[in-house]
């Protein structure tokens, strides 16, 4: 009984550092989607940022095409921050100079069949310290270094999902393109065959007609 006891304590002692934990990775401000970019469209995104604020912009093309968009970022004077055409996938890091609306815009304008799907991360700020007094002079407990160690570790778990998922969706799509033109591939040597195979029909055909009629006029 007393070893139960003490099981029980401990986890109950751990719940308040575990809860914290999963309120700093939720307080992180930043924005993760994925979506569809029509052929000869163009998506834009706005973010009101205070200024001094680190973000970090990151992106992929999953599906579509050679894999490429064109991607552009202007503060709220219009200024372009950053500009990249036709790109797989990049990530821009800026400090924010003002205050005010940032846009960041994606463009397929330059396709004319293919529609692409898009994922980007848009991150503002850094996290906030998992502690309020995590910046002290004096070092943290035993309790508290470890809620850090675990909150790093999902962070990083976090990233690696993503990237993973991201990865198998374009190996998923490349795989599913790549089989659609071995099967149109084989369904035109089908008809080839066929055709070719019909063609020596007839030929031959044509052929033993053409030879018996002419034995036939030797004979008469």
């Amino acid at each position: 009984m007393p070893l139960r006891g003490f099981r029980a304590a401990g986890l109950w002692g751990w719940l308040p550092p575990l809860f914290l934990v999963a309120l700093a990775a939720c307080a992180a401000r930043a924005s993760e989607i994925t979506f569809e970019l029509p052929d000869n469209a163009k998506q834009c995104f706005y973010e009101e940022i205070a200024q001094g604020t680190k973000c970090t912009l990151e992106f992929q093309v999953i599906t579509g095409g050679h894999y490429d968009v064109d991607c552009r970022l202007e503060d709220p004077d219009g200024i372009v921050l950053y500009k990249e055409m036709k790109k797989q996938y990049d990530s821009f890091t800026f400090t924010a100079s003002r205050n005010g609306t940032y846009k960041f815009c994606f463009s397929n304008e330059f396709s004319t069949f293919t529609h692409k799907t898009v994922y980007f991360d848009f991150q503002v700020g850094e996290d906030p310290p998992l502690f309020p007094s995590e910046n002290r002079v004096t070092a943290l407990t035993q309790m508290e270094s470890a809620c850090v160690s675990i909150h790093e570790a999902l962070k990083s778990v976090i990233d690696y999902q993503t990237h993973f998922r991201l990865r198998e969706a374009q190996g998923r799509s490349r795989a599913e393109d790549l089989n659609t033109r071995v099967a149109y591939w084989s369904i035109g040597e089908a008809i080839i065959l066929l055709v070719v195979s019909i063609g020596q029909v007839f030929l031959l055909k044509s052929f033993f007609s053409d030879k018996r009629t002419t034995t036939t006029r030797v004979g008469s």
